[in-house]
């Protein structure tokens, strides 16, 4: 899109915001969130097929990673959103005595939402749906590798609200770098932690607040009280869902040397019983594009390279890479540094869990971290050992969906939370009130009189 006609845009959207903040109240936002999961439901054939274009997504994923988490948003948010607008009264302090005060959660205004391509509806829709129960507007960025995709949301948002409330605008890094140049009054990024940091160094030249959902290498440990079924299944499907392309999949496994072969056999055995032998699976999604494809294939042939060992694989595909097993990894494999976002798991075998905990805390901090144990000690002693954006244990990625908890990174990983209300939170500002009904003060003020001073005393003693 012409940068004029950007501009124009965000102009309009603007005015827009200046006429609707007295009337987009209550009654209003839960009508829009209405027309948003009446246009979701009625085009649900349509996002499947849109999926299976771009990212080769099987049905049941499509629906169950896309599709409905977007109307539980919308459903969640709907449900409780006069709590989350309704004002929050606090207590005076003894110097405030004479005055109330409250909090009131305010739209930002007009805000940006740069969705990724690996869940290129989820991430897009996901955050309109807390940017517009805040009460704002949004110019709304889908990725330009899922074409498809990104062709279906500007149609439906198109058909849905008008163009001062939500607007789709299509195109490549430089739409995007045209549109990070405007004063939004949010951004809100999902995507890698290197294009985060162009995310948040144009921010910075507006003074923009934002909200980044980053990524990072999530770890996995399977303690030695592990029920082995039981992580085989999990890390199966929270490794190789949307074939590892999941900002929160586990990037790489430690397993205690107490457990490992039974546990390598449960997984072998669990990953063919989902994906077959390394044949083409219907139940796995394609890799986004050739690109990245070739980036996953240079990255086993480098760990490969330097020694390490496949303990599962099969041929590569064009876009179809299946699951593979890597053991033997080492710190100067590219395994080892990349966030890996495909569909391979590095494998380590351990004895000592501070030594463990003592690698991932040298690293990044995680988006996600999961633990397999049935022992509670040491389940506390690593959440207790290590940050990390959120913890899943005895389970993969489902604290994602859980709408009372917040969805954030730490660091590299993310700045901000988002989802239910951690996400209205994220679109609205929180403005302090206070209002004097006694504020004994104005004794305090000036001409700061023998008889001022000796309240000022009195007053210092109290507080002091």
């Amino acid at each position: 899109m012409d940068p004029s006609r950007i501009a124009t845009v965000f102009a309009t959207m603007r005015a827009g915001n200046a006429q609707r903040r007295l009337s987009f109240g209550l009654a209003e936002r839960r009508a829009a969130l209405d027309r948003l999961a009446d246009v979701v439901r009625r085009n649900e054939a349509a996002l499947i097929a849109a999926l299976a274009t771009d990212l080769g997504r099987p049905e049941a994923e499509a629906i169950l990673s896309d599709y409905l988490p977007v109307l539980q948003e919308i459903a969640h948010a709907r449900r409780h959103l006069r709590r989350w607008m309704r004002p929050r009264r606090v207590w005076p302090t003894l110097s405030t005595f004479g005055a109330s005060g409250r909090v009131e959660r305010q739209p930002r205004g007009t805000c940006l939402i740069i969705a990724p391509w690996n869940f290129p509806f989820q991430l897009a829709i996901g955050p309109l749906v807390s940017c517009l129960a805040a009460g704002n507007a949004a110019i709304v960025k889908p990725s330009e590798m899922t074409p498809a995709t990104s062709a279906l949301i500007a149609r439906l948002l198109a058909e849905t609200f008008p163009p001062d409330l939500v607007t789709v605008i299509e195109g490549d890094k430089t739409v995007a770098e045209e549109l990070l140049a405007l004063p939004f009054d949010h951004i809100f990024f999902t995507g890698s932690p290197a294009v985060g940091c162009v995310v948040m160094t144009a921010a910075a030249k507006t003074l923009a607040s934002v909200t980044l959902e980053l990524g990072g290498k999530s770890p996995v440990i399977v303690g030695p009280a592990a029920n082995l079924k039981q992580a085989a299944d999990w890390i199966t499907f929270g490794k190789f869902l949307n074939a590892g392309q999941t900002c929160i999949a586990p990037d790489h496994l430690y397993v205690h040397a107490s457990v490992r072969e039974p546990f390598l056999t449960a997984l072998r055995a669990r990953i063919a019983r989902a994906y077959g032998n390394g044949e083409a699976s219907p139940h796995l999604a394609r890799i986004v594009s050739p690109a990245h494809a070739q980036r996953l294939a240079a990255l086993i042939s480098d760990a490969v390279e330097k020694g390490a060992r496949p303990l599962l694989g099969g041929t590569p595909d064009g876009q179809f890479l299946p699951p593979q097993l890597v053991e033997g990894t080492t710190s100067d494999m590219r395994l080892c540094q990349e966030e890996i976002f495909g569909p391979i798991l590095p494998v380590l075998t351990y004895t000592d869990l501070d030594a463990v905990l003592a690698a991932i805390n040298h690293g990044d901090k995680p988006l996600a971290l999961y633990v397999f144990d049935r022992d509670a000690a040491r389940i506390e002693k690593i959440t207790r050992a290590t940050t990390s954006g959120g913890v899943g244990v005895n389970l993969t990625l489902v604290q994602f969906t859980h709408p009372n908890l917040p969805f954030g990174g730490v660091n590299t990983s993310g700045i901000g939370s988002a989802h239910g209300e951690a996400g209205f939170r994220a679109f609205s500002h929180e403005r302090a009130v206070l209002r004097n009904r006694f504020l004994l003060l104005p004794l305090l003020f000036p001409p700061y009189t023998a008889r001022v001073m000796r309240l000022v005393g009195l007053v210092k003693r109290v507080f002091g």
